[in-house]
């Protein structure tokens, strides 16, 4: 049995509301008026036995005959129900005339009397009809309105679980590599070496406890980025300058964590050389709600024999920027002149919900 929910008893709190309203404006009405109980007494009646019908008919297509039959496409029984109920509900008509014409020395009822009970019955018919309408039509727009939510919702758990995975896979892919930088210090500088572990321990305590939320402080994200620039330096020889550049005026601005690591190392790993002149810039701007990142590099890709970092960090970050920033970013990358470049402007005034 399905749960019911807070939005289906405001759902048929809604539709009692509209119906009460129905039943009852004629006799409020007339209460009003004449002040008279009696008198408002006979004009519910007169509405209740009009509108009795109608109501029966349509709680019981909204909740029952169309969920179970109309929807499930079983016409004919969702007809042959409907028929019977109204039947039912307007036995009036037909049993008053069975009634008249079993009575001895009846007269024959005038012609103008048949047709008023056939008016009538064509008439309350006609509007049971438009009500079983109305009801199914209504249950229709429901239905759709709770799918799309719970489509709505699913995708959101999607994106989620997508975004934790796309997360996950930054913390051991920077840590390879600032790991084997390290590794190689120690063969040449051991205190060097056991500075860079205790600036790799910071780096992995934001990583890990600071970074569990939607969105960071940009001050955390830019001391991460700083600190990790540093880190990615022991690879590098004189040959490689690097440059960087923050400027941020509002350092409790919101942004999705660890965004820009991963292009970052992208740089480090494509734009240096052990015996080539190397430049990286990398620069992060705000204006506002936007913030700017840039990063510039020279050209020396990696052979397929060097699988370091292998690959999946500017997948990941276009896909976490799709995910979360889904049209408000731009992203441009292009070679010229030898030189990689990247920019991302973002609008961080929210993220997709």
């Amino acid at each position: 049995m399905k749960k019911i929910e807070k939005d289906d008893l405001w759902l048929f709190a809604a539709q009692a509301a509209v119906w009460a309203v129905i039943l009852l404006a004629l006799p409020l009405a007339t209460l009003l008026s004449t002040q008279d109980m009696a008198s408002t007494a006979t004009s519910f009646r007169v509405v209740w036995r009009q509108f009795h019908s109608p109501l029966i008919v349509y709680f019981l297509n909204f909740y029952l005959l169309g969920p179970c039959f109309f929807f499930r496409r079983r016409f004919w029984l969702f007809g042959l129900c409907n028929l019977v109920l109204i039947l039912g509900l307007n036995h009036r008509f037909y049993l008053g005339w069975l009634f008249m014409n079993k009575m001895p020395d009846m007269p024959a009822m005038p012609t103008r009397m048949w047709i008023g009970m056939a008016s009538g019955l064509l008439m309350s018919v006609t509007l049971n009809i438009v009500v079983i309408a109305i009801a199914v039509g209504l249950r229709h727009f429901w239905q759709i309105r709770q799918l799309k939510q719970q489509l709505k919702e699913e995708k959101a758990k999607s994106t989620e679980a997508e975004l934790a995975w796309l997360k996950s896979q930054i913390n051991p892919h920077f840590l390879f590599n600032t790991l084997n930088n390290i590794s190689s210090l120690t063969q040449i500088d051991a205190d060097a070496a056991q500075d860079a572990i205790a600036q790799l321990s910071d780096l992995l305590r934001y990583a890990i406890y600071e970074t569990n939320k939607k969105t960071v402080p940009i001050s955390g994200e830019v001391e991460f980025m700083r600190n990790y620039i540093e880190l990615m330096k022991l690879r590098c020889n004189e040959k490689t300058t690097v440059n960087s550049q923050f400027s941020i005026h509002n350092s409790q601005l919101e942004v999705a964590p660890l965004l820009f690591i991963s292009l970052i190392e992208n740089a480090f790993k494509h734009g240096s050389s052990s015996n080539r002149p190397s430049t990286i810039d990398i620069s992060l701007e705000q204006q506002g709600d936007r913030l700017m990142f840039a990063c510039d590099n020279t050209n020396y890709p990696k052979d397929d024999a060097d699988r370091s970092g292998s690959g999946i960090g500017l997948d990941n970050t276009r896909r976490r920027l799709e995910l979360l920033y889904g049209g408000r970013y731009e992203w441009q990358q292009w070679i010229a002149d030898d030189v990689y470049h990247v920019k991302i402007t973002l609008n961080v005034e929210e993220l997709k919900s």
